[in-house]
């Protein structure tokens, strides 16, 4: 059988598990990391939960965007800087991260809730001082859709990145093609053959997710992928993520290295994952 991670186990064949923690480990992450969102269907619950869950293992994190995303809630972080200048917000890491571990920064209020990021050359800047043990970056925006094509200046990648996580909502899956459903419904049908109205299946999700201008378009070179689809809690969300995961994984795309099945808004965040070397083992 292959290996998969289930909840919060690593479970093989032979019955032996091991303790992990559930976001962290089952995306791979190492000590210190630049971890880069794209995609849609959750991208910002996933930051801020992954954020949470390594500020309470005693991790120190910055989160941010290039693009845009809502002003965060107390909630979703600890403090929130906002500065033009990225002199500014080094500095305000400096003096603060220590005492609230987990920061978002951004570099300016657009007004109706939402603000606009810092460029990528700051995130390398703030990332070379050593301020924090993880930066997580939301790289590009959906409009809260589940499915998306990335515009053309999409997305935005700080060089620096060493994860990328590709994320589709499982709930696009049977979705009509159309500017209520998806983001970017025209290049959608372009890149998956897919004629507008028409409904959305997995092999159609499979291609967005390894396309070369699919979701992760742009990736640094260097960085690790993995594949994150969410919503597996909704009704058949599991047997539908599993369909995509597999679809995902026959094409034998080189850089995506593991699918997690995940739900981020609810326990476990993390239903199951599937490892790229043991599936091409099981076939």
């Amino acid at each position: 059988m292959a290996q998969s991670i289930t909840g919060n186990n690593v479970t093989k064949d032979n019955g032996i598990g091991r303790s992990l923690s559930a976001l962290s480990e089952s995306l791979g992450l190492g000590p210190r990391e630049v971890v880069s969102l794209a995609g849609a269907g959750g991208k910002t619950t996933l930051m801020f939960r992954l954020a949470n869950e390594l500020l309470l293992s005693g991790k120190k994190v910055v989160t941010t965007t290039t693009t845009r995303i809502l002003e965060p809630t107390s909630t979703e972080t600890a403090s929130f800087f906002v500065h033009s200048s990225g002199e500014k917000i080094k500095e305000f890491l400096e003096g603060h991260l220590d005492r609230f571990r987990h920061i978002t920064v951004a570099g300016e209020r657009l007004g109706e809730g939402k603000v606009k990021g810092i460029a990528p050359d700051v995130i390398c800047d703030l990332w070379d001082a050593s301020l924090s043990d993880y930066v997580i970056v939301e790289a590009d925006g959906s409009a809260g859709r589940p499915l998306k094509a990335p515009r053309e200046q999409e997305p935005v990648f700080p060089p620096n990145t060493t994860l990328v996580v590709a994320i589709l909502g499982i709930d696009g899956l049977g979705m009509e093609l159309n500017e209520r459903n998806v983001f970017q419904p025209a290049l959608i049908s372009k890149l998956t053959g897919v004629p507008l109205g028409q409904r959305i299946d997995a092999e159609s999700m499979a291609i967005l997710m390894t396309h070369p201008d699919g979701i992760f378009k742009g990736a640094p070179a260097s960085s690790r992928v993995a594949a994150f689809l969410n919503k597996a809690d909704l009704a058949s969300g599991p047997h539908k993520a599993e369909e995509v995961a597999e679809r995902i994984l026959a094409k034998q795309h080189p850089r995506i290295e593991r699918v997690v099945l995940g739900q981020v808004k609810h326990d476990p965040p993390v239903t199951r994952v599937i490892f790229r070397h043991e599936y091409r083992r099981n076939k």
